[in-house]
């Protein structure tokens, strides 16, 4: 509950302090390959848009088992309160993938620095290709064309890929798989992350779809490429479509839990 005024003071605050500190500078990123500096203090925001998608053991995942299951332990005639145990897979609904998932020695997702984690957000918009193609990548030409109609991605941001995939959750179309067991759904080209890594000073990568590689990948190049980087990714996002192409702030909940290769997450895009 908000008492009368709490909501002003909040959103003058967090647009006075900038969310967090970045004096530290592109250090406290912690990134292996390049050096990526933090973003600029995020300007007053007038909504919160959440990409989160609701979790239940429904949720499609690319294991093809439930991502999680919740056993009430605790009931509130019985015990006087309710409890549940959660029994989960890091990798499952809206989540975050840490640098750890995908190499030997990258950091956990507690070790990611909260700098990191609220950042410009850039929305590249492929739904029109992928949908005359589910096996799409997004390529080095949609970041050209990003570009050339908003200017250089900015220092410290999320590229966030944009399919439209989010919509078909609950629906077969969202996964692909055709009979052979292949996923069909769009992903992000190798070489796209590998120009984002060389040539420019993105903090994250992001899906609508189940992974950051395209469903037919058998290799997750795009996967090897960014996450021992030292970046971080974040699968199944939902709602893209209602955050503009730029001038948005991401603030990415990750899970602080020890070791962790990534786990369920709450987004929120600041418009």
């Amino acid at each position: 509950m908000c008492v009368p005024g709490c909501e002003a003071a909040v959103r003058h605050a967090l647009s006075r302090r900038g969310f967090v500190a970045r004096a530290a500078g592109a250090a406290a990123l912690g990134f292996a390959a390049t050096a990526v500096p933090a973003a600029a203090a995020p300007k007053s925001f007038s909504k919160a848009v959440d990409l989160t998608h609701t979790m239940s053991p429904e949720f499609p995942t690319f294991f093809g088992v439930a991502g999680i299951e919740l056993q009430r332990d605790k009931e509130i005639r019985k015990d006087g309160y309710n409890l549940n145990w959660w029994h989960l897979i890091e990798h499952a609904g809206t989540h975050l993938d840490a640098p750890l998932h995908f190499s030997a020695d990258g950091k956990s997702a507690d070790e990611i620095a909260p700098e990191a984690l609220v950042v410009p957000l850039v929305v590249v918009d492929v739904a029109a290709k992928a949908q005359a193609n589910p096996d799409y990548l997004l390529a080095r030409d949609d970041l050209a064309a990003w570009e050339k109609a908003h200017g250089r991605l900015p220092d410290g941001c999320c590229v966030a890929m944009r399919s439209g995939w989010d919509k078909l959750v609950g629906d077969p179309r969202f996964s692909g798989r055709d009979v052979g067991g292949t996923f069909h759904f769009p992903g992000v080209d190798p070489d796209a992350a590998r120009w984002l890594i060389a040539e420019r000073r993105v903090a994250g990568l992001a899906v609508d779809t189940l992974s950051l590689d395209t469903g037919a990948s058998k290799d997750f190049k795009t996967h090897y490429l960014w996450l021992p980087s030292g970046r971080w990714g974040l699968e199944n996002v939902a709602n893209l479509g209602e955050v503009p192409a730029s001038g948005a702030t991401l603030v990415v909940g990750a899970p602080k839990v020890k070791g962790a290769t990534g786990g369920l997450t709450r987004l929120f895009a600041l418009v």
